[in-house]
């Protein structure tokens, strides 16, 4: 499955999943019927390397989603929404979600006026993020502002090009949250 961690190479024609549409390695065309296990465990890992997450980390945010009122699975995805490095690549600063790992961790972001070097913080409503003035000169960050119209910004964020800043309006709902992922699966994993 096509998980866009390449950026801007994921919606080109040099995509590894366009032109192979089979895993990797010598027995990679043999196609066996996963396990309820298996299909559970791989949606988590899919999940994971979607936003760059770390096990730990990952069980942590199940846990803390698990504590939260409403559905399990739904509080995770918009935990994960929320992380600094992912509304940034949302907004359009970064081409990768690993490029804005970067950007944060390069003391290249501000949040209401404040260096924050942590991807992992969680941005509140209300929250501007932008780029320093050093950020706003570089020729990646500026090059990807390009390309966000291709993507485009969700709902809940918005996105000001001029002054490259964005705000956090809104927490995401599971209807912006676009990727075809089935969380259910993943509380019945950890639900074990």
């Amino acid at each position: 499955m096509q998980l866009y961690l390449k950026g801007d190479r994921c919606y080109t024609d040099k995509c590894a999943i366009d032109r192979r549409h089979y895993p990797p390695g010598q027995h990679g065309q043999r196609r066996s019927k996963a396990s309820d296990y298996g299909s559970q465990l791989r949606e988590k890992q899919k999940v994971r390397r979607i936003y760059g997450v770390l096990e730990k980390q990952f069980s942590g945010y199940f846990e803390k989603a698990e504590r939260q009122k409403g559905v399990t699975g739904t509080n995770l995805l918009v935990l994960l929404e929320r992380r600094l490095d992912n509304v940034i690549y949302r907004l359009g600063f970064a081409n990768s979600r690993s490029q804005a790992r970067q950007l944060v961790r390069h003391n290249l972001i501000l949040v209401n006026g404040n260096k924050v070097n942590l991807p992992s913080y969680l941005v509140r409503k209300g929250d501007l993020i932008q780029a320093t003035l050093k950020g706003r000169n570089l020729p990646l960050i500026k090059d990807a502002m390009e390309a966000v119209a291709r993507r485009g910004t969700p709902a809940w964020l918005e996105f000001n090009k001029d002054e490259a800043n964005g705000r956090v309006i809104m927490f995401p709902s599971r209807e912006d949250i676009t990727m075809p992922i089935q969380e259910h699966l993943i509380v019945e994993l950890y639900s074990k």
